[in-house]
Parts: structure tokens; sequence; C-alpha cells
């Protein structure tokens, strides 16, 4: 149980070299922070309708979103703000047009996953061996 914290080490375990496998898993506690606040993201479906948009299509106008979502640009205007805040797309400007695209290379396996399953196509790579 080399892998307990001492705030825990006191506790009863039923499977200790489980219990190390598992805390080893989980990792650094800002990793797994990042990635919830990630999977936040992804909960909510405009936004994800979003990140799919940009994702498949590549950069698109809030207009043209708004459009392939069935949001109102005010709606994907809001999402937008928040994603890019978080790091998850960014806005090219062209002279009076911004243009969105997705730049958080991490979401993308996620968002191929998802398509994957949409349309019940097998999942290839690495993230295919690990489901």
């Amino acid at each position: 149980m080399h892998l307990v914290p001492a705030d825990r080490a006191d506790h009863r375990t039923i499977d200790g070299h489980r219990v190390c496998e598992a805390i080893a898993a989980i990792g650094d506690t800002a990793h797994v922070r990042s990635w919830s606040e990630r999977f936040s993201l992804l909960a909510d479906p405009g936004r994800l309708a979003l990140l799919l948009a940009l994702h498949r299509a590549g950069p698109l106008a809030v207009t043209d979103l708004a459009v392939a979502t069935g949001m109102r640009d005010p709606a994907v205007s809001q999402a937008l703000r928040l994603l890019r805040t978080a790091g998850v797309v960014t806005g090219d400007k062209d002279g009076r047009v911004v243009r969105y695209r997705l730049v958080d290379e991490a979401m993308r396996p996620l968002l191929d996953e998802c398509t994957a399953a949409e349309h019940h196509e097998p999942v290839t790579g690495p993230t295919a061996a690990a489901g």
C-alpha cells in the first residue's frame, strides 16, 4: 500500500494492491480536474453539437454554426465564448467575419468516438484497443 496518501493510510482496505493500482490510474489530481472540465464542456448538447460541427466541417462563422446546429446566433456566441475561454476553440478574423475552429487536440479523439458511435462505425487506433 505504498501509494496510499498518509491521510488515508489508516483506512482499512480489502485489496491493497488494487488500491495502489487505482491510485496510480487516477494520477495527478490537477490532471483529473483538467479532464473533468473538458468533459463538462461536452455535457451540454449545444456545445457538443458545435464541437462536432467544427471538428468535421472545419472553421465556421457563428451564423453558419447556428444554421448547422439549429441554435440561435446569441446562444452560439455564448457557447463559443465559453469554449474559447477554455482553450478548446479559437476564432480567426477574416475581414468582418470570424471563423471558429477546434484547437484542443485532446478533444479530437473524443469527438471521433462520438461520431463513430452515432454512425455505428468501428473506432480504429489506440482508443479502440482501450474500449
